[in-house]
Formats: C-alpha cells, sequence, structure tokens
C-alpha cells in the first residue's frame, strides 16, 4: 500500500481496530469511530498526565508560584511545546496536586523509618524580612538521617513548618515532639544537630573583598560594616539564649553542625587580618576584567575550557573556597594574566602576590576539610576528628611572613569552636569506627579504647545466645554417618565487646567505604556494627533543607515579597525530598 508520511498513525489505527473486531464476539463489535475515541481517550490522558507531572516538578524544583500556570507568556510557550495540552488551573495545583506529592513523600518517609533502629536528626531555620508582614516570622525544617536494612544512608525532610516568631525555642522543640511522635522516631533519635540561628544571619562567608560577577557582589551587602557588626553580635547573644535553652531540652543528644563551624573558624581567622581584603579586592577586580573583557579561548590554560559559564555561576562563587580555587589559578598564572591585561592599575605588586601566595597555601587545608563537608553527599562525622588534627598541625608547621595575623586568628579560632571534639565520646567513637581511621590518628590508644568500650557498651543491646537443647537435634542421618570420621566444627562462641574491638583493630585500615565495611562485617562485630549503625547518621554537612533556605535568603528580596509562593513551606519540603518522587 502506497502511504504518504502523514498517514501512518491513521494506517495503524485501522489495522488495530481490523484485528480487534476480529478478536470481538459478534454482539459486542464497535465502530471505528469509537474505536478512534477510546484510542484518542487513552493518549490524552497521557498526555495530560505526564504534563501535570513535569509542571510540577518545575514549580518545586524552582520553587515557582502555582499562579504561573496563568501567566500568558507561560501558556503561550506550553501550547507551542504541546498544542494538545490545556493547562490546569493553579487552585487545583495548590490544593490537589502538590497535596498529593505531600502525601506521597510521608507515607514513603514513614514507611522507612518503620525499618531503621535508630535516626539522627538535623533542626534548620530560616528566617527572612520577606516572609510576611513579621519580620520575626520564619520556617522550621526537621530533617531525618538513618541507615536503612541494606546499609545505605537515607535522609527526608519531615517536615517544613512556617513559624510566627523564630525566636520561641520552645515552640520549636514542641514541634520536633509531635513531628517525633507521629513518624514513629520516639525513642530512636541518637543525635541532634540543631543550628537554629537564622540562615540569613549565617549566610555564606566570602572572602574579604573578593567579590566576583554573578554572585551579587556589594548588592548582597546587608550595610555598613558598623551595621553587620551589630546585627552579628546581637545574632550571637540571640544564638547563646538558644543554644542554653536547648541543651537543657535536649542534653547530651544535642551538637552543633561541624560544617557550620569550619566555616566559622575561617571566617574569624581571615577577619582577623583586615590588611588582607586590600590585595583580595585587587585580585577580584582584575579576574572580574579579564573574564569581562578576554576572550574565552585565551583564558583555557589558567581556569579551563568551561570559564565562560562555570565560573560566573553564583553557586560556583559565593563561597569562600570557591574564590579560593579562582585565586589559585590566577597566581599560579600570574604572569600569562598580567601580559593580556591593559589596564596598569589592575595589576598586582609584588608585596601583593606575595600576600596572595601565602594565602592560598595557609588556607588550603581548610579548603579540602570545607569540600568534604559541603555538597549534597551525606558525610558522617567520623572526618570531623581528623580534619581538626590536620589543621592544628598544618598551623603549627606553616611557616608565614605576610599573614602571621591569619594565622594566630585561625588558631584561636579553632581551639574554641573545635577543640572539644578532640576529647568528645562521640567523635572518637565515630573516628575509630571509620575503617580508614581506626586508632592510627591516637596519641594515646589505651585512653581512646576505653572511651570507645565505654560509648559501645552504651548504645548496644546484649546479644541473645541460643539455646541448646539435645533432646530437639534431630537424629543423625546416613549422610552424617558417612562422614563421621570428620571432626565437628566447635559452636563459635559470641565475642564480648573487647575481642571484638581487639580483632577489629588488629585488621589493617582500609579505604572501603564505612557502611559498605559495616555491612560485610556486622557478623563477624555485632556489637560494634550496632553502634556504627547509630553514629554514622550524624552528618557533618549541612542538609538539603538548610541549602534551599540559603538559596532562598539570596535569591528573594523585599521588593520581591508579592512574588513569594503561599505555600512556600509545601514546595521547600517537596523540593528536598524530591528525590522521593522522582529519583
Amino acid at each position: 500500500i502506497s502511504v504518504r508520511p502523514g498517514e501512518h498513525a491513521l494506517l495503524l489505527l485501522l489495522i488495530s481496530w481490523k484485528i480487534g473486531r476480529s478478536l470481538m464476539a459478534s454482539k459486542s463489535r464497535v465502530s471505528i469511530l469509537d474505536y478512534f475515541n477510546i484510542v484518542c481517550e487513552g493518549e490524552n490522558g497521557k498526555i495530560e498526565s505526564n504534563c501535570k507531572a513535569s509542571i510540577a516538578k518545575m514549580i518545586i524544583r524552582d520553587l515557582q508560584p502555582a499562579q504561573i500556570v496563568e501567566y500568558e507568556g507561560f501558556r503561550e510557550l506550553l501550547q507551542l511545546l504541546e498544542p494538545r495540552y490545556i493547562p490546569v488551573p493553579c487552585h487545583y495545583i495548590q490544593q490537589q496536586l502538590l497535596p498529593a506529592y505531600v502525601s506521597q513523600v510521608q507515607l514513603a518517609a514513614k514507611q522507612a523509618l518503620k525499618g531503621a533502629e535508630s535516626c539522627s536528626v538535623t533542626l534548620d531555620l530560616w528566617r527572612s524580612s520577606s516572609v510576611g508582614n513579621n519580620s520575626g516570622a520564619g520556617f522550621f525544617g526537621v530533617t531525618c538521617h538513618f541507615i536503612n536494612a541494606d546499609w545505605h544512608i537515607r535522609s527526608a525532610l519531615l517536615a517544613c513548618l512556617p513559624l510566627p516568631d523564630h525566636s520561641n525555642t520552645q515552640q520549636m522543640l514542641s514541634e520536633f515532639d509531635e513531628i517525633s511522635e507521629s513518624h514513629g522516631m520516639s525513642g530512636k533519635v541518637f543525635r541532634v544537630v540543631a543550628d537554629l540561628s537564622p540562615c540569613e544571619n549565617r549566610s555564606a562567608f566570602r572572602l574579604p573583598g573578593f567579590s566576583l560577577i554573578g554572585n551579587g557582589g556589594e548588592d548582597e551587602e546587608d550595610g555598613s560594616d558598623e551595621e553587620s557588626s551589630a546585627g552579628e553580635a546581637k545574632e550571637a547573644i540571640s544564638s547563646n539564649e538558644n543554644n542554653k535553652s536547648l541543651d537543657q531540652c535536649l542534653g547530651r543528644s544535642r551538637i552543633d553542625c561541624f560544617a557550620r563551624l569550619l566555616a566559622q573558624c575561617v571566617k574569624e581567622g581571615v577577619c582577623a587580618s583586615p590588611q588582607i581584603s586590600v590585595p583580595l579586592n585587587k585580585g577580584a577586580h582584575l579576574y572580574n576584567y579579564i573574564i569581562a573583557t578576554v576572550a574565552p579561548e585565551k583564558l583555557v590554560q589558567v581556569f579551563g575550557s568551561s570559564t565562560s559559564t562555570k565560573w560566573q555561576r553564583p553557586s560556583f562563587t559565593d563561597k569562600w573556597n570557591a574564590q579560593l580555587k579562582i585565586l589559585r589559578q590566577m597566581v599560579e598564572s600570574m604572569d600569562f594574566l598580567e601580559d593580556i591585561v591593559d589596564r596598569n592599575d589592575l595589576v598586582l605588586g609584588n608585596l601583593e602576590k606575595a600576600e596572595l601566595r601565602e594565602l592560598v597555601e595557609l588556607l588550603e587545608p581548610f579548603e579540602e576539610a570545607s569540600d568534604m563537608v559541603q555538597g549534597d553527599k551525606h558525610v558522617s562525622i567520623s572526618l570531623a576528628l581528623p580534619c581538626v588534627l590536620g589543621l592544628r598541625k598544618h598551623l603549627a608547621e606553616v611557616v608565614t611572613h605576610q599573614c602571621s595575623g591569619i594565622v594566630m586568628g585561625l588558631s584561636q579560632a579553632l581551639d574554641r569552636r573545635l577543640a572539644g571534639i578532640l576529647e568528645d565520646p562521640l567523635y572518637v567513637t565515630a573516628t575509630t569506627l571509620d575503617p580508614q581511621f581506626k586508632l592510627s590518628w591516637s596519641s594515646d590508644s589505651d585512653w581512646h579504647k576505653q572511651v570507645l568500650l565505654e560509648e559501645v557498651r552504651k548504645h548496644t543491646r546484649p546479644l541473645i545466645p541460643l539455646e541448646h537443647h539435645p533432646e530437639a537435634q534431630p537424629s543423625p542421618s546416613k549422610r552424617c554417618k558417612l562422614f563421621s570420621f570428620i571432626k565437628q566444627r566447635p559452636t563459635a562462641q559470641a565475642k564480648t565487646v573487647e575481642q571484638e574491638l581487639s580483632t577489629y583493630l588488629h585488621e589493617e585500615p582500609t579505604d572501603e567505604d564505612p557502611l559498605q565495611y559495616w555491612k560485610r562485617k556486622s557478623i563477624d562485630f555485632p556489637l560494634l556494627s550496632q553502634v556504627a549503625k547509630k553514629v554514622f547518621t550524624v552528618p557533618a554537612t549541612t542538609t538539603s533543607v538548610d541549602q534551599i533556605f540559603n538559596l532562598v535568603s539570596k535569591t528573594l528580596r523585599p521588593e520581591q515579597c508579592r512574588l513569594l509562593p503561599k505555600n512556600l513551606d509545601t514546595l521547600i519540603y517537596l523540593k528536598a525530598n524530591y528525590r522521593i518522587l522522582w529519583s
């Protein structure tokens, strides 16, 4: 049959209808028009379902208001891409579609938590003047971290709740208790990582004066240095009061976020030497100028092939460690950059180059530590103690001529904020149970063994030995009689905690992933593995909801208040749990 290009679908429809008729009984014949309608209804239903899901994904991932489906430009674009689909009204998305996704996530989270032996929880807070008319309003996030039966770490945002008053710690703790009860976590929570200073006052630290194109630059500054210092002082007082209240309510189960403490140490250390901002500011102006004026292909040998796209994204340049990477590349290629720059006022002097070179070398280990505990991947606190020891050793050995003030500032900040980790039983236990470290870091292994043994006894349940009943043993079979000359294996006796620890430490350290190691060794070390399944749930990183809070704080300005989605808490909740819905 000669068929023109546009007739394939109709031809297939005719053939399928003919086959369908031959298979039907004579009393249930249908016309080709009926059959065509059935097929079209099924196809239209599939199109509608796919479009609804795609629009919901876009709204959730970009934190867009549901009203976007009624914007004229959006409807024109949708008509161009899929003319057969008629968009649903925004109230359907707000009242039915998004709540249905919320129910799916809640059901999946509760079901997963049923099988978890223990979990750790992260509490986060965001406050913004753009939220409603109350400057103290904000959102409170509760994130759960647990290890499933297959020894894979799982995280889920359990709730994102609007708060009328961010300073009311008792209200947040009451909400946390209700969430724990409703999700079946009561008695399972091992540690609570609480960071309840408002997110807008703990934004990402940037190198002083190093404002880059694409990350907002000076526009994102809240005001003068005096105003900023006053705000930080007020925030410190409020944070201390909150910490006292949290410590009273949560007791020893509460710990601080290691990633946040590390960033604060770097901030305090670098700010201890205000004069470093002069060469940093000049280096930033040089970078901005060459990116704006020099062809990208000329900068490949300095910044790589993705200069024109990668280095100007806010997500890559709004943190100090990302800026330090750019600074290192510039310092290493300074002669080349000066040759292609036609402005003498942007060329750095020898003293400024020396200062930046020393700063890059001084902060390199802090950069490595920050890279380890940032990002979407769950990183346990087993890295915290070795990081502190490594940073201490680096600061004791580094030799500087221009940055001695920063060295002193970093050392003081490290002692003030992170020195307690070195003697904390939780961190000692987590690091020792990490197979890549064990006790290789310890200067007093006997004492640290005792610390670990006490923690294991505190957090393990005794193993119940199987009772032996001689009369219940099956009679020996002919096969057993045939091989009766072979000696039977002695019954394996349960090992004590001391025996397990001795055997574990006797093995050589390995770079194997800790969770996979304990999955493989859980039979050999049943008591130690119980504790490993608890301590490795405690994150050293910030949570996904905290990253979303930071994103909203940076992109939302007071004049954009009218664009704020009314159901922002729902969108944040679904965005943080995006992988549960669409993995």
